[in-house]
């Protein structure tokens, strides 16, 4: 199953599949060279359909913790002072995601959206210190009736060029659905309270709507 994102782009990329395919055929001679191009193009044409794959996953649907918003790995667990929307210290944890990684974002709690806002900005690798401030992103929070408010970051990274944000400020998300997407690599940032009990670890592999990230 493909995520629709990647609908457009994944038409596009077999009808330019299709074509050069044609050409190769109709104006390259060497066997061996046909087949080389014919390889190489098929290659290119799978490594952008499973960037856009989207799994169905079974999210077992629990107040009292929080999930992975994404695919990837996580990078930090830290004390930080998030200061657009909370405006003191919160724990962060980050997860990185690679190219190979499903990219669909993923509400990491259930509860109705208080706080949804897109902001401009620069490209940097997504592991830079700086990348949750200045790189394009956007901010998300999610109040549950048991956990609280919750905040996710989608921060776009050197490849990734655009955000999908799904989240309105008014609508009710659903722990595990999709929130949106991001293509070509990035990272998201989770802040929670001081009190959470944290249960991934540095470079853990994670995966969104399924694995633990904190609970009460």
């Amino acid at each position: 199953m493909f995520h629709k994102e990647g609908h457009k782009i994944l038409l596009i990329s077999f009808i330019l599949l299709l074509g050069l395919s044609l050409i190769t055929d109709l104006f390259i001679e060497l066997k061996w060279l046909k087949v080389v191009l014919l390889i190489t193009l098929i290659v290119l044409f799978v490594l952008v359909a499973q960037f856009f794959r989207n799994p169905k996953r079974d999210t077992t649907i629990n107040n009292a913790q929080v999930l992975a918003a994404v695919d990837g790995k996580v990078v930090v667990i830290e004390e930080v002072y998030e200061k657009e929307y909370f405006k003191n210290k919160r724990l962060q944890v980050s997860v990185f995601m690679s190219p190979l990684n499903v990219h669909v974002t993923r509400y990491p709690v259930s509860g109705k959206v208080l706080f949804s806002k897109y902001h401009p900005g620069k490209y940097l690798v997504a592991w830079h210190p700086k990348s949750s401030e200045e790189n394009e992103r956007t901010t998300i929070v999610v109040e549950n009736e048991t956990y609280g408010k919750v905040l996710y970051r989608q921060i776009a990274g050197a490849m990734a060029k655009r955000i999908v944000n799904y989240a309105k400020e008014g609508n009710l998300a659903e722990q595990g659905n999709d929130s949106g997407f991001i293509k070509f690599g990035s990272r998201v940032d989770l802040f929670l309270p001081l009190d959470t009990n944290i249960k991934v670890q540095l470079n853990q592999k994670v995966k969104g709507g399924i694995t633990v990230i904190a609970e009460l």
